[in-house]
């Protein structure tokens, strides 16, 4: 039994079936592993980025999504490329941060951490910055919950001629999208997100084309994406340093629950549902939400405070102990508590919630 349901962006509650695979020891060069396990979910992760399945791959990387994300940054700015990174949060500005260590040419449009990233402001900016070659953003920032335009991001960038790089963490697999219809060039993301496996590795859904113009760019040699991709192609699933595999087997078995239930579109529905009894709920006990909803993801919801002495781990104790775990807030400017939708969780789950919260002295 589950002592608490993980109400948080990930790592985040996954179902029995996922955990009871990782019981099993795999051998890294076995064709079991390799040709059943790694390039089974491989194809599949690229069959649920796009129907246009020709033109785009994937790699997977050990280690967090912000190692992937420093992997394809790393990978694919050159001393004669210059990156535009829009941010409106903290996974945003992490790439920022990146940026820094790497020393790459770049610049910032930063925007306000309950506002979307203005296409306005990234129209202008690139119509009279032509040195730009790259953009990145993150389309659900999960330091608020907000949800950026990207498709209409995604088109004034195109319409640019640059190339695009998109963090989908809290979104691929959850929220539909397609990255040849949006053009994107490279989209990274995590197994602990929401496809609903368990942290260890993230992956990167790739243009093919693009992926091979990474080719002895890379300033790691464990983040070399393009080194990583062509042995997994070479050694048909084998990585290049040792591979997680307990979480890669466990991942499967949730990109397969994933289908199950009806693929990407169903879950995005059950997420959506999620979101609205928790808000209607916590409206209805007097909680705000930060954002406004036209802008609100399905992802995770951030609350304000109810008053300005409210004592925030209290209430997650109280909380927690009756079975549910939320989340700290995580920007300046407010003070706010956030709760996941996604996860193996459901409906009934957040009427739960809301109750609890309901019988909680706060």
């Amino acid at each position: 039994m589950k002592p608490y349901l993980l109400l948080t962006p990930g790592p985040l509650t996954t179902s029995e079936t996922v955990k009871e695979t990782m019981m099993t020891d795999w051998c890294t060069w076995d064709e079991d592993y390799n040709l059943g396990i790694v390039q089974e979910l491989r194809k599949e992760l690229v069959g649920i980025a796009t129907k246009n399945t020709e033109e785009y791959t994937s790699v997977l990387l050990q280690g967090s999504g912000t190692y992937c994300v420093e992997a394809v940054l790393g990978a694919t700015i050159t001393s004669k490329d210059k990156l535009l990174i829009c941010s409106n949060g903290a996974y945003g500005d992490r790439m920022g941060n990146i940026a820094e260590y790497y020393h790459l040419d770049y610049d910032m449009l930063a925007f306000e951490e309950t506002e979307p990233i203005s296409l306005e402001y990234v129209d202008d900016y690139l119509s009279n910055n032509s040195d730009i070659t790259h953009v990145a953003f993150v389309h659900c920032e999960t330091t608020t919950g907000i949800l950026n335009q990207i498709k209409e991001l995604s088109h004034i960038i195109k319409m640019h001629g640059k190339k695009l790089i998109v963090d989908c963490m809290s979104s691929f697999g959850g929220i539909p999208i397609d990255v040849d219809e949006l053009n994107i060039d490279f989209l990274i993301s995590s197994s602990n997100k929401c496809i609903q496996g368990v942290p260890g590795f993230g992956f990167v859904i790739a243009r093919h084309s693009e992926l091979v113009r990474c080719k002895g760019i890379a300033r790691s040699l464990s983040l070399d994406i393009y080194d990583q991709w062509e042995t997994m192609e070479k050694g048909h699933g084998k990585w290049r340093f040792t591979s997680p595999t307990h979480v890669v087997r466990a991942f499967k078995q949730a990109l397969t629950e994933l289908l199950e239930e009806g693929g990407v579109e169903a879950r995005y529905q059950r997420y959506c549902e999620n979101h609205r009894i928790l808000v209607e709920g916590m409206r209805s006990l007097g909680f705000q939400t930060l954002l406004d909803d036209s802008i609100q993801s399905p992802i995770i919801t951030s609350f304000l405070y109810p008053y300005e002495d409210f004592n925030f781990k209290a209430f997650y104790q109280a909380l927690k102990a009756k079975g549910f775990v939320i989340y700290p807030g995580k920007i300046s400017k407010a003070d706010t508590f956030r709760i996941g939708n996604i996860g193996d969780v459901h409906p009934d789950d957040f009427r739960r919630l809301v109750e609890a919260v309901r019988e909680t002295e706060y």
